[in-house]
């Protein structure tokens, strides 16, 4: 569903991608793990076309991100570390908004958008302005946005963050949701202990650089994904 080929990033003389390669399938939950500035939200950025990259290739669902930016992002959801939203809509005006985007029909709009934000808690805040809402009602009105129209490939940086456990809970559900029905999703996060029970595959990036990849199995081996990524980051100082 997502694959990244030799991918290449920099920012003058800095080089924040270091040709990457990874492969999420249909069905798989796919964690990627780093330090802050270790380049992972660059990657997603790169793969949902938000920015040019100098070097490789990215396909969604086997389409060109570089050849047919816009046919990709139709078959991908994007929620960034810090979602920026219209603060003047009111929350159902702006998932209307989110849902003509994606030429979503009237009865499945309405079915997805009740069922998700009755999940998250939020139905009786839709008719108020965004400007009024908390962090945590942002995060949970973006992620509504982001699964209701049924993405192939969803992508998410930090997607945790400012999300109260139970709220924490309900996304992890949707996503194991939106993986039975065949969707693929990529993750970024810090917070391991998530990824160790969440993740099908995991991938660790240090410096733009793929330093360990595989199934959470493989990757934590016969510890705790938490030891490892601290053995690893002991052996780079």
């Amino acid at each position: 569903m997502l694959k990244i080929q030799n991918l290449t990033k920099k920012y003058g003389d800095k080089i924040a991608v270091d040709d990457l390669s990874l492969e999420i399938h249909s069905g798989e939950i796919y964690g990627f793990i780093g330090h802050n500035g270790a380049g992972k939200t660059t990657t997603i950025k790169c793969c949902c076309g938000l920015i040019e990259f100098d070097s490789g290739e990215i396909y969604v669902d086997g389409i060109s991100i570089k050849e047919d930016p816009l046919e990709c992002k139709r078959r991908l959801s994007y929620l960034p570390d810090n979602p920026d939203l219209y603060g003047f809509m009111t929350g159902i005006k702006y998932l209307n908004f989110v849902a003509d985007i994606y030429s979503m029909g009237v009865e499945e709009r309405e079915y997805q958008i009740h069922k998700l934000s009755d999940m998250f808690g939020i139905t009786e805040d839709l008719a108020q302005p965004i400007n009024s809402y908390s962090h945590g009602m942002k995060q949970k009105l973006a992620l509504i946005s982001a699964f209701m129209h049924k993405p192939k490939l969803v992508l998410l940086d930090e997607p945790f963050v400012g999300l109260d456990p139970m709220a924490a809970h309900r996304m992890k559900e949707e996503m194991r949701n939106a993986c039975k029905e065949g969707a693929a999703v990529f993750f970024s996060t810090h917070v391991l202990e998530v990824a160790e029970k969440l993740c099908d595959k995991i991938a660790i990036i240090r410096d733009g650089r793929l330093v360990l990849s595989g199934t959470t199995e493989e990757v934590r081996g016969a510890a705790s994904l938490e030891d490892v990524f601290l053995s690893l980051e002991e052996d780079n100082d």
